[in-house]
């Protein structure tokens, strides 16, 4: 005989379907709460005021919990596919050593998602340093 669990979760404020676990800690006491995304972002939302003006003491920030896309809305293939892509831009351009598996790092997504503001200085400079070879006077040469 067969059998097929459900699991399901719950919102802990309105009992409706929640879709992500939310964590927080408040007086040194840490505290993990079901909520749909609507009552998620209620909770955001007011505790923004709070933490724009809060010291962050240590800590990652966390990501949403297992089996939920992240506040980036990108499942977990499209950021694997985004961090193959920095990989491929990053070995051509100046990162030669970057590792084919763990934690990019930060300096190399930021050099990725500046490219494009980078790109046309570069050619900037291409056109100019072209120009004055356009401009440059023939070669003597010896003898003639």
């Amino acid at each position: 005989m067969a059998q097929k669990v459900l699991v399901s979760m719950v919102d802990d404020l309105d009992g409706g379907e929640a879709t992500q676990t939310v964590e927080f800690a408040l007086d040194g006491v840490e505290y993990q709460i079901d909520l749909s995304d609507e009552n998620a972002n209620d909770l955001r939302d007011g505790l923004y005021r709070y933490l724009e003006n809060a010291r962050r003491v240590g800590g990652r920030k966390r990501t949403a919990s297992a089996g939920t896309r992240a506040e980036t809305g990108e499942s977990l293939a499209e950021k694997r596919a985004r961090n193959q892509e920095i990989r491929d831009w990053a070995r051509n351009n100046g990162f030669p050593d970057l590792a084919d598996r763990g934690r990019v790092p930060t300096e190399v997504i930021d050099a990725f998602e500046k490219r494009d503001e980078v790109q046309p200085k570069k050619q900037a400079v291409k056109k100019t340093v072209a120009a004055a070879k356009k401009t440059r006077a023939p070669r003597k040469t010896a003898g003639k």
